[in-house]
This record gives structure tokens, sequence and C-alpha cells, in this order.
């Protein structure tokens, strides 16, 4: 008969599963409640599911928070630009379109819709043009290596372009 996981029987059970959901770190969780380290990493695959579930269901909830936030401070600013128009203050009402420009831009990234990754071309960088040409003269012995080189390095260049 199977023994009893001494985790699942522990009276702090659910301090000790939440503890290893947020830290991940099974030693210092082992040390800080005061059970067996090997029992502890056997016991991770017990963690009852919806634990889980509810930790991811809590992180939605503060991503959620944050975008309720900048939407409300979005929805300020725009109401602080059209009072400012409203009024002919033209230097508050270009300080509230800043304001509304950064909120929408914070929104963008945080809904994952603004794309911030910078694409680097490196057929035009110079090292690439400078390794291209010592690869080539090194070949220039092989011509027939060279020539299935340089063609290799054609068409990948005319399918990156």
């Amino acid at each position: 008969m199977p023994r009893k996981c001494t985790i699942c029987e522990h009276p702090k059970v659910e301090e000790i599963n939440k503890a290893l959901l947020e830290t991940q770190n099974i030693a210092k969780v082992a040390k800080q409640y005061g059970v067996n380290y090997h029992a502890l990493y056997r016991h991770k695959d017990h963690i009852p599911a919806i634990l889980t579930q509810a930790q991811e269901a809590q992180e939605v909830a503060k991503a959620d928070s944050l975008l309720a936030q900048v939407t409300e401070l979005r929805d300020k600013a725009l109401s602080i630009l059209d009072k400012a128009e409203q009024a002919g203050d033209l230097r508050t009402a270009l300080q509230g379109i800043k304001e509304a420009r950064g909120c929408l831009e914070l929104l963008a990234r945080l809904q994952g819709e603004l794309q911030e990754q910078t694409t680097v071309n490196i057929l035009i960088n110079p090292q690439w043009l400078s390794l291209r040409t010592v690869i080539l003269q090194a070949l220039e012995p092989y011509s027939e290596a060279r020539q299935t080189v340089a063609q290799a390095l054609r068409e990948v260049e005319s399918n990156a372009g």
C-alpha cells in the first residue's frame, strides 16, 4: 500500500501549497515549514488544480484592474482636454492631448497591440558584409565550393529582401 503524502497531511498544507505556487523555490518552502525537501518535491504533483487556476484568475484580475485604471486615466485626460478646448485654453489642451496619447500607448502595450520589437537588417550591416567577403575570399582556391556558397548567400539575401 502506498504511503500517504506527508505534506498533504500537514496542518499547514494550504499555506505550503500557496507558498509553492508563489515562489517555486522548494528548498525555501521546505525550510520555512520544516518539511522534507523530497517530500515537498513529490507533493508538487498533488497540488490541486484549483489552486493553480485560482492563481491564474488572480493574475487576470490584477491585469484587468490595471487596464481599468489606465482606461480611467485616459478618460480623465480626455475630459480635461475637452474642458480646456471649450475654455480656449490651448496650453492645457495640448497637455491633455499629450497625457491621453500616453494613456493610449500604455493601454496598447498592456493589451499587446503595440509591437515594440526592434528589427535589424543584417544584410546591410558592415560586419556582415565584411564577413561575407572574408568567407568568399577564403573559398577562392575552391572554386566549386565558392560558387555553391555564393549562390546560397544570394538566395538567402534575396529571400530576406
